[in-house]
């Protein structure tokens, strides 16, 4: 998103966490609300359109939501979308996107109370990798051909009981309602906002051999000295890795032994 659209982005996220804030309003409701309207604002495309339309009265788009979701959600949510319509958005799309992460944060929020976002976070992970591993599984969860109960029945058998709620619901919403993602990015996505509910910058390791706790925390540290910002660290073992440890933080890629990499971060925090 770029220009008024992250204006928009940025000020329905300071909405959503003083909303959340408040521990009376339930998170994991709230997600599945807003779930619901970015769903029905991604197949009403006319309707997505008079919402973002900078020629329409913010006020007159505010109510226009207070009549079609009034009676259908709870009142933070209708608020919420009411706000969000007030704002100007650069493409009519943004609107969607900005109401999907907002869902999927309010089940990152709704986790993090449980104190589960942790384990969210590592499940995603660890999702991601058996999905990459497995290109029937793959085909099976990403099969335009296949029905909605039929993919959540599936994920249903994967991840019940052995995941954590939030991680089921997510994971289901992504698969059931891609829009136009792939399968693999948009888990992506959803590791990295896990990551940022804790201000935490996402690192992904893979090492020939499992790390030990004190490499793990050495690494950890040092990483999070580099960026500024605290490190979670998903860890990944390929006995084919070059070096012994690859370290990928956003864009970057850094390639090397783990000794002469905390040694250099060391060395670059010194000067």
């Amino acid at each position: 998103m770029n220009g008024a659209s992250r204006e928009a982005l940025a000020a329905a996220r300071e909405r959503l966490d003083a909303l959340t804030d408040a521990t009376a309003v339930d998170a994991a409701k709230l997600a599945d609300e807003l779930a619901a309207v970015t769903a029905l604002l991604h197949r009403e495309v006319s309707l997505r359109r008079v919402l973002t339309d900078p020629a329409q009265a913010g006020e007159a788009k505010a109510e226009l939501v207070q009549r079609l979701l009034g009676a259908q959600v709870s009142g933070e949510t209708a608020d919420l979308v009411s706000g969000m319509v007030r704002s100007r958005w650069s493409q009519t799309r943004d609107l969607v996107d900005a109401l999907e992460e907002l869902a999927n944060t309010a089940d990152l929020t709704a986790a993090q109370r449980t104190g589960t976002l942790d384990d969210v976070e590592d499940e995603l992970f660890r999702f991601g990798r058996i999905v990459a591993s497995s290109t029937e599984l793959r085909a099976a969860l990403t099969d335009r051909a296949a029905t909605t109960s039929a993919k959540s029945e599936l994920l249903r058998s994967l991840l019940g009981g052995r995941a954590k709620p939030a991680t089921e619901r997510l994971v289901t919403r992504l698969v059931t309602a891609p829009r136009g993602r792939s399968l693999e990015s948009g888990l992506e996505s959803l590791s990295k906002l896990a990551a940022e509910r804790r201000d935490r910058m996402v690192a992904v390791v893979t090492s020939a051999v499992p790390l030990s706790d004190p490499q793990k925390q050495r690494l950890g540290a040092a990483l999070a000295k580099l960026y500024g910002r605290q490190m979670h660290l998903n860890l990944d073992v390929d006995p084919e890795v070059l070096g012994g440890i690859r370290v990928q933080v956003g864009d970057e890629v850094i390639n090397g032994s783990l000794a002469d990499r905390i040694a250099d971060a060391e060395r670059r925090m010194a000067s």
